[in-house]
């Protein structure tokens, strides 16, 4: 084996630490971007909000003397900006330069009284489980009668049914408790009194049923809805009307007042429950017109006024290597880093809203009808950017516009081709079947096939099983359940 020495020469790409940074701003969204930089703030001294006062500096603090010329003292801040690099050699870290931010780092607000009020009225949702547990409570029961509640309770689904049988419920609690199956079923029955209505049913007809039951007796046409949710709810379901009518024999007028009457009933009644907590949406880009012209503008509430704390860049001192002196220095360059990251964020925001505007004119003048075909790449192409930066900027940033407010991604869309050689938007096009289905015949609904040919009247070449997958997306039933009897 001989040794040798060889010379070989490479290219290599790597994110310099302020790239990091402003690659991870660009992606967060408003809420996020606020907690980023609360955690800055409190972890860099020589950045402040711009609308908290700032205190003179004292003898004490001051690194002239008492008679120092305002002129000096900010003659020395450029001085000390100036000597700073711009840039760190690419092949450092951010973590090589300072341990005082970490970018994971989250924060808290520990004081009740600067969380916003909409935050803490939300985040005190109440589940399914723990409304009828509290009904169980106020209810009077025996130590096995209260066994058996408790876990009839924890049987139900998110939706309000039963998921287990009345079996399985007593196998688990006879080896405990001695007790029969009929017993179980008597607890349900009261189970099923708690608020909402409908709740506990074990399948959907049972749910309308009981629902039905908690009526007033004088409700107009309720002993008809019962015999049909007992006996004929199949027929409704197959929309067999003339059936309906004949079995229980109402004339078509009558028979559609009972099932309006059934259609105000909730098939899902733990669906109003949640423990969830509610997102607010605060929008990054206001869209409003002015003067036949369309104008972009940046959300300032969510823009924090940031600035150099005076007071602590002034002790930043030239030509002075001690430990304290290059502590101020890193937390210098770190703060003007930051400002200038976020200050490309906004930019960057505010062109990529921009242009998405003057892309989608037609959609903000004339509706969803109009919405033209767009993709990451078109507008890659016209900012000269990447399309990973565009898909960062428009993902979880939203524009207010005079139609309501929408996520960036929204206004990008596939494209189906039309007979003129031209593209329509997958958004238009929904828009379209939408608008069909609503003008519709309700005794005659309008099958996937015969809105294919009204598109394609319109220039529009579309596949029936297109047609029936927008149609799913946009959760409309197909024809024979949109079926109504007027």
């Amino acid at each position: 084996m001989r040794q040798s020495l060889q010379l070989r020469l490479g290219q290599q790409l790597t994110m310099t630490p302020q790239l990091q940074q402003a690659i991870r701003l660009l992606q967060l969204s408003s809420l996020d971007l606020q907690m980023e930089i609360q955690s800055f703030l409190d972890s860099n001294l020589m950045l402040e909000r711009s609308d908290e006062q700032q205190e003179p500096p004292t003898q004490a603090d001051a690194p002239n003397s008492m008679d120092a010329e305002p002129a000096a003292e900010e003659a020395e801040l450029n001085t000390v900006s100036d000597t700073l690099p711009e840039d760190l050699p690419v092949d450092s870290v951010w973590e090589d330069i300072y341990d005082s931010y970490d970018g994971s780092t989250s924060y808290s607000r520990n004081d009740d009284e600067q969380r916003d009020p909409y935050e803490q009225q939300g985040s005190g949702g109440q589940s399914l489980h723990d409304y009828l547990t509290w009904q169980m409570q106020l209810t009077p029961f025996s130590e096995s009668d209260l066994a058996i509640a408790t876990a009839i309770i924890d049987a139900i689904n998110e939706t309000g049914y039963l998921s287990l049988s009345l079996e399985d419920i007593y196998q688990g609690l006879k080896d405990e408790f001695a007790i029969e199956l009929d017993e179980v079923e008597a607890v349900l029955h009261r189970i099923q009194h708690f608020d909402p209505p409908g709740v506990a049913a074990r399948n959907p007809a049972e749910c309308l049923l009981l629902q039905l039951q908690q009526l007033p007796p004088d409700t107009p046409w309720l002993p008809q809805s019962l015999e049909l949710v007992q006996q004929h709810l199949d027929l409704l379901a197959e929309h067999d009307f003339p059936l309906l009518m004949r079995r229980l024999r109402v004339s078509r007028e009558e028979l559609q007042e009972i099932v309006d009457l059934i259609q105000s009933l909730n098939p899902h009644p733990g669906t109003q429950f949640s423990n969830a907590e509610p997102k607010y949406i605060a929008p990054d880009v206001f869209v409003h017109r002015y003067k036949n012209m369309w104008r972009v503008e940046l959300n300032t509430e969510n823009m924090s006024r940031l600035r150099i704390n005076v007071q602590y860049a002034q002790m930043v001192r030239r030509a002075d290597n001690s430990t304290d002196n290059v502590y101020l220095k890193n937390h210098l360059q770190e703060a003007r880093w930051f400002l200038k990251s976020l200050q490309n964020r906004n930019e960057t925001l505010l062109r990529v809203a921009t242009c998405i505007v003057e892309r989608q004119r037609d959609f903000l003048e004339h509706g969803e009808e109009h919405m033209k075909p767009l993709v990451l790449r078109d507008i890659a192409a016209t900012m000269d950017m990447h399309e990973s930066t565009i898909s960062r900027v428009t993902t979880q940033k939203y524009m207010h516009t005079p139609r309501g407010i929408y996520e960036f991604k929204y206004f990008f869309s596939s494209h189906v081709g039309t007979n003129d050689g031209g593209e329509c938007s997958s958004i238009a096009i929904r828009a379209m079947i939408k608008k069909l289905i609503a003008g519709e015949n309700p005794q005659k609904p309008l099958s996937d096939s015969k809105i294919a040919q009204f598109l394609s009247k319109e220039g529009i070449n579309v596949a029936r099983r297109t047609v029936a997958k927008y149609r799913e997306v946009m959760s409309i039933p197909s024809s024979t359940d949109r079926k109504r009897l007027a």
